[in-house]
């Protein structure tokens, strides 16, 4: 991919060998997944073009939308970023790097930073992606009522364009994190002709820049996508056609894709030896993926410290990642696996397993009774839920499992956070302050309880406040991660690669979490 104008000031991030969000642009970008539908229709949208054949039909999940400004699940990027190009992309460190932009820069003040974007580029319908569009669309981004990733925003005061290349953010105070931050959903740039037009149909019409140009959008079934010939690596492209559709069923994926039903789909660790018995390429990708539990602090029993206490300490991350999956993952305490900038060495074994302090700790706080809990699970991973259900009744919950339908899980929790309990998993963020937002933050969709901790605030300002490539940046990050993960009721289970089988599909690129294709080939 090209990366060959390198940023004036590139802000940067020191990861080791794991990234966060970020992708390998020797074939890839910047994305990660979930499910959900829209309704059935047409789309427009660039023509399949240049080189490339074949279809590549993928059984993953659908977005819950296709509008990165309404989006409700995080995950979303992975299928987002089919159609849509963001500002910047992330390397296999996790640094901020060109890709619509080819470069920018901060003032001496860090209060306005300047995006230039490279020369001829084009949305999907062929009409230029220029400065005032880029513009437009953070605008829309972070004003629009209903916008999800407005709060990822709120230090922007407007956002300019100055001729056609040039994007300047005029920010309200000091914040390094923008470059990181436009890497993902947010910084996702939506043709304004289409939401000037008619902002709502962008849910099932996508208008963006990226790759492929989604033509048929069928409601929790599938969508179909062709190559995008506008797309600015159009020749990094290899197939011409994309069949997007939702997760298959865990007992018939590897018949599925044996079949030629899909020929990429993922599954679990349990099925890895299966799929390779039926003749498939099996392929297995770290990825930032952590198992959690969001746990509502304003709701019986968590609003008991002492019983959030006690269920941290209830739970064996070791047995789950032996048990549920198969050995491919690692026991976790904290939302950052270990490599990352923001983990902390000093929480590696924060909440370790200690059945007889769970017990205590209820004990003490008065509990002579099983604590009734009601753990909510929405069928992702049913024996990780029932495991953790025998788990904490053996210290003294009487834990009811209550199913909820997947697609009723971002009304039920993340929109009313009605639920106590549940059973959930959070895909990382390209910026580690966005990451704290949604999982700590007053209006952070895994925060059911909407409850912040000024500390943990005054902490995240020093983070923006200070550039990625200073020497303090990683301690102040780390602070923040132990304040949160202390203070906080949310608990952290176990990290999980992902497991992928292949067809007649060439290898995927081999970056966390993400999935791109560019460069993969389809026989």
């Amino acid at each position: 991919m090209p990366t060959s104008s390198r940023p004036r000031r590139t802000p940067t991030t020191s990861l080791g060998r794991r990234t966060f969000l970020g992708a390998s642009l020797g074939a890839s970008l910047i994305i990660a997944l979930e499910a959900c539908g829209g309704t059935a229709t047409g789309g427009a949208g660039g023509a399949a073009g240049g080189s490339g054949g074949g279809t590549l039909t993928w059984a993953w999940q659908l977005p819950t939308t296709w509008d990165p400004v309404t989006s409700s699940a995080g995950s979303d990027v992975q299928m987002l970023a089919l159609a849509y190009d963001p500002i910047t992309a992330l390397d296999e460190q996790g640094n901020a790097i060109p890709w619509l932009a080819e470069s920018w820069a901060y003032d001496k003040s860090g209060t306005q930073v300047t995006f230039t974007l490279r020369k001829g580029l084009k949305f999907s319908d062929g009409s230029p992606l220029d400065a005032t569009a880029v513009a437009k669309s953070i605008e829309r981004g972070r004003t629009q009522d209903g916008s999800l990733i407005a709060p990822q925003m709120t230090t922007i005061k407007k956002a300019t364009a100055s001729g056609d290349l040039d994007v300047v953010l005029e920010l309200s105070e000091v914040d390094y994190q923008y470059p990181l931050l436009f890497a993902g959903k947010t910084g996702m740039v939506v043709n304004p002709a289409a939401f000037e037009k008619d902002a709502d149909a962008l849910a099932t019409q996508p208008a963006g820049s990226g790759p492929f140009s989604v033509t048929k959008y069928v409601q929790n079934d599938h969508a179909s996508l062709t190559k995008n010939k506008n797309f600015f690596a159009a020749d990094e492209i290899k197939v011409s056609a994309f069949e997007l559709y939702p997760q298959a069923d865990p007992a018939t994926v590897v018949a599925s894709v044996q079949s030629g039903q899909y020929n990429l789909a993922r599954i679990s660790g349990a099925q890895i030896d299966q799929a390779k018995s039926a003749g498939l390429d099996v392929q297995v990708i770290d990825t930032m993926f952590v198992y959690t539990l969001d746990v509502h602090s304003g709701m019986a029993p968590f609003d008991d410290p002492a019983v959030v206490e006690a269920l941290k300490y209830a739970i064996d991350r070791d047995k789950l990642a032996e048990v549920v999956f198969f050995g491919v993952g690692q026991a976790d305490y904290q939302p950052f696996p270990p490599g990352y900038v923001g983990y902390n060495d000093d929480l590696a074994d924060a909440f370790a397993y200690d059945a007889d302090k769970a017990r205590t700790l209820l004990k003490d706080a008065g509990y002579t009774k099983p604590v009734p809990v009601k753990f909510t699970s929405s069928g992702f991973s049913t024996p990780s839920v029932e495991l953790i259900q025998a788990q904490l009744k053996d210290v003294g919950f009487d834990v009811t499992i209550d199913t909820i339908p997947a697609t009723q899980h971002t009304q039920l929790v993340y929109i009313e956070h009605s639920k106590a309990l549940t059973f959930d998993g959070f895909a990382g963020r390209e910026s580690p302050v966005q990451a704290f937002q949604v999982l700590f933050g007053a209006e952070g969709l895994m925060n059911p309880g909407r409850q912040t901790d000024p500390k943990l605030e005054a902490q995240l300002k020093k983070v923006k406040q200070t550039p990625t490539d200073d020497p303090s940046y990683p301690g102040l990050l780390q602070e923040a991660t132990r304040i949160a993960v202390t203070t906080f009721p949310n608990a952290f289970l176990v990290t999980a690669p992902a497991a992928v089988i292949r067809k007649g599909v060439s290898e995927l690129p081999d970056s966390p979490s993400l999935r791109r294709f560019e460069g993969v080939t389809v026989s």
